[in-house]
């Protein structure tokens, strides 16, 4: 007996992608701790968008596809750059200053969690029971994050409220991408949307903040760590995540992140030795438990192997 091939299941031929990508990913959290330690939030960003996308553009050119955008899709482009890339980057990267990058991590990457409702307004979508109670877990494993930010750490919850709006611009951007498609290869699609996103960052680093672009003025800890950002988690993370929201349902992409937030955890605590306590723990099941009734298929019918 066999399951029928389903649109819902994750492509075989890109879980190798999915792997590399979660542990990469996943380790970065940490190392990004370690960079905002010495450099100022959007500084830092503007680095990282504006050599990771020089550097997609440069594959993109090798490869020999097409770079221009394609004439009345311009504002389409725009919309999912200040999702995918403004929103994101600049709400994670001043909440990692507020809050430990393990936690920061759970927070970001309950994604799915709120695509589900995006989707059903944008890509109508039904919310089915099993996805309502997915919800329900993220909200529940959220409010545990948020209340022992308040009872551990003792500031305010802004860190957390940060990493949510994190959330919410990614799977906002990744709805949108299935809803309004810019017909581009991988590599251009993501490397304009990085040049697109960078330039409120990088208005806001000229006006607001005070510090230096050059990652040569860093000690070693930070300076590797830009490096590592710009070659790992914007080249490749960012193209790989494209790669995998453009192919799959965006259910099934959010499989990507689903061990994300654990890498992240578990780094921290061997880079930075931060301890997790008991709620941590448990916003940490919870939170799996809402991403499994997302991303994973339902029971389907099964069919006969002759």
């Amino acid at each position: 007996m066999i399951r029928t091939p389903s649109p819902q299941t994750f492509p075989p031929r890109l879980i190798g992608l999915l792997a590399t990508l979660t542990l990469a990913w996943g380790s970065n959290w940490p190392v990004m701790k370690i960079v905002l330690s010495e450099m100022p939030p959007m500084h830092f960003r503007t680095l990282c968008l504006l050599f990771g996308g020089i550097g997609l553009f440069v594959i993109a050119r090798l490869s020999g596809g097409p770079l221009r955008v394609p004439k009345g899709q311009w504002l389409r482009l725009i919309a999912l750059a200040l999702a995918n890339m403004t929103g994101w980057n600049f709400f994670v990267v001043h909440a990692l200053r507020l809050m430990g990058s393990g936690r920061a991590a759970i927070l970001g990457f309950t994604m799915p969690v709120w695509s589900v409702p995006l989707s059903a307004w944008l890509l109508g979508e039904p919310i089915t029971a099993r996805r309502a109670l997915g919800i329900g877990l993220g909200l529940g494993g959220m409010l545990l994050l948020l209340g022992s930010e308040i009872q551990v750490v003792g500031r305010s919850p802004l860190g957390a409220m940060l990493m949510m709006g994190a959330a919410v611009s990614w799977a906002l951007g990744t709805v949108m991408m299935k809803r309004w498609p810019v017909q581009l290869p991988t590599s251009a699609f993501t490397a304009w949307q990085m040049l697109i996103g960078l330039l409120p960052i990088l208005a806001i680093a000229l006006t607001v903040e005070q510090g230096t672009f050059n990652p040569f003025a860093l000690s070693p800890g930070p300076m590797l760590g830009v490096f590592y950002n710009i070659l790992v988690a914007f080249i490749f993370c960012y193209w790989a995540w494209m790669k995998i929201a453009l192919v799959a349902p965006v259910g099934v992409s959010s499989l990507a992140v689903m061990m994300v937030p654990v890498i992240g955890v578990f780094s921290s605590m061997l880079v930075l030795g931060e301890t997790p306590n008991w709620q941590d723990f448990a916003a940490l099941i919870l939170v799996v438990g809402a991403l499994s009734t997302v991303l994973l298929p339902p029971r389907k019918t099964i069919a006969s192997a002759v």
